[in-house]
């Protein structure tokens, strides 16, 4: 007698976003980035296809960052002193899209032009991240979201206390928004509607609605993904964006990705277990419902995109 699996059918559906423009879009991208789509939880695909795999972007800074483990800078080498060369060695490394982070040290005459020379050496899709200050993200942000006009950039990151700025530059040039909020339902959902409200479309809306890393929070993260994407199912149309996390930065913060000295012996090689904690941290969010993770080492991209190959194939 055959066994009939049950399966849901939700009323929901994650919303579709395109990151990027190609020339016939009006931008110079190589090609577009679309995620979304979804119309179950992630990987089910007894219950109905998924459109759009997860996919991976790889971090890179406007300036060499001082603060990254020496096993990153060993990896990335001197392209790390030229944002261009660093793009271009990240879609060697199988990027699928690009993040740039802007620094404090930059002006807004440094921001653009790295900007466009990312754009100029990758014709992967961007997001760029102002510093994490509210008046340096909007005194770089704007100039960068008006000399890209067109090219449906990511522009974050959005949080409470500064969406109003990179919500109107981004509406006004063409591009897209970065939603980010802590570890909370709720708070996910009321940055959405305040976002929604100034007039951005669902389809320009990414949220981020942060994680910690393996044995840092994680299984916290991971509930708060899945009760989104529920809810999303369910019908609430203020979670139905596209998630996106970063647990590179998460992972490569830990001790014990960061520290070679001063360890037990039992926890082993240092890179082994560095790489190992960013793949895995990843693996969980992409399972827990992440459309796009942000990673920071080429085996870990690797290994990643090997992951989502296997749980996006459809079982025969």
């Amino acid at each position: 007698m055959p066994i009939e699996i049950p399966k849901d059918k939700w009323p929901g559906k994650i919303q579709t976003v395109t990151i990027g423009a190609t020339a016939a879009d009006g931008g110079t991208r190589a090609n577009t980035v679309t995620v979304g789509g979804q119309t179950t939880m992630p990987f089910l695909h007894f219950e109905a296809p998924m459109p759009n795999k997860p996919v991976i972007a790889i971090e890179i800074k406007s300036r060499r960052p001082d603060d990254w483990s020496s096993l990153l800078t060993e990896t990335w080498g001197d392209v790390m002193d030229d944002p261009a060369q660093w793009a271009k060695k990240a879609e060697e490394a199988g990027a699928d899209l690009l993040v740039l982070g802007l620094t404090l040290a930059d002006t807004p005459e440094d921001a653009v032009k790295a900007v466009k020379a990312v754009l100029a050496a990758s014709g992967l899709p961007l997001i760029i991240w102002g510093p994490g200050q509210a008046e340096k993200d909007n005194e770089l942000l704007v100039p960068v979201a008006e000399a890209t006009k067109g090219e449906k950039l990511v522009l974050g990151i959005c949080e409470d206390k500064n969406y109003r700025t990179i919500v109107a530059t981004a509406m006004a040039n063409g591009h897209l928004v970065q939603a980010r909020t802590p570890m909370d339902v709720n708070l996910s959902k009321q940055l959405n509607i305040l976002i929604s409200d100034m007039g951005m479309p669902h389809d320009r809306i990414i949220m981020d609605p942060t994680t910690g890393a393996l044995g840092y929070g994680i299984e916290y993260g991971y509930s708060v993904m899945e009760r989104l994407r529920l809810a999303a199912l369910q019908g609430d149309s203020m979670t139905q964006q596209p998630m996106m996390v970063t647990p590179g930065f998460e992972a490569w913060k830990t001790k014990e990705a960061k520290v070679g000295d001063g360890v037990p012996e039992s926890w082993g090689d240092w890179k082994a277990r560095a790489i190992n904690w960013e793949t895995l941290t990843a693996t969980a969010l992409v399972e827990s419902g992440a459309d796009i993770v942000v990673l920071r080492h080429p085996e870990s991209v690797k290994r990643v995109h090997g992951v989502i190959d296997e749980l996006f194939a459809v079982p025969a």
